[in-house]
């Protein structure tokens, strides 16, 4: 058995697949906007990463390695609910102290009108978008996570961005946009 430093691979192993969680949630949030789902895949994703350990080649890579069971686990998940409907939810962003309820508010539409247009996406785009945009992948680690070809991900990418600022400019209210201010004496 090979020992790095003084952790066994197994150990090592573990202790990577722990930090990964979070973010492993937080993708399969960002992807099915259903939090008991998004738990439910992520701890599946675990599961099967747990199970077939030993396939994993290089631990460097494990990240992307999950975020590949990841992508299967959703499609899996798709595949036998065929009339699965996605669920918006809105949380509440807390900002500094130094904020005032009018900035909160605005931040909190924001992001709401954000998570909606992400929302209608199709799940191919908001993958891409998710998987590039927020986690900052590379293409090619896109590719090889959802299986697919790298100018397949650089499309996708590009319809999900033009699709998000169509929906987003159509959000925006226009009286917000001119309005002026009166003085009055």
């Amino acid at each position: 058995m090979f020992v790095f430093g003084y952790f066994t691979p197994k150990k090592e192993f573990l202790k990577r697949l722990e930090q990964c969680q979070g973010r492993l949630h937080r993708l399969a949030l960002s992807w099915c906007h259903n939090r008991a789902l998004a738990e439910d895949l992520a701890q599946e994703a675990l599961s099967k990463a747990m199970a077939k350990s030993d396939h994993l080649r290089d631990l460097d890579s494990m990240e992307s390695w999950l975020f590949s069971i990841l992508s299967n686990c959703l499609n899996d998940h798709y595949r036998r609910h065929r009339e699965f409907h996605d669920i918006d939810e809105v949380e509440e962003r807390h900002l500094t102290d130094e904020a005032t309820p009018d900035d909160q508010y605005r931040q909190s539409e924001m992001v709401s009108r954000v998570r909606r247009a992400i929302a209608q996406l199709p799940v191919g785009q908001r993958q891409v978008l998710t998987l590039v945009d927020l986690e900052q992948l590379s293409y090619l680690d896109v590719a090889q996570i959802l299986d697919v070809p790298v100018g397949t991900v650089m499309s996708r990418l590009s319809r999900a961005r033009l699709a998000l600022k169509e929906q987003l400019l159509k959000a925006t209210p226009a009286a917000t946009e001119n309005q002026n201010l009166v003085r009055i004496k």
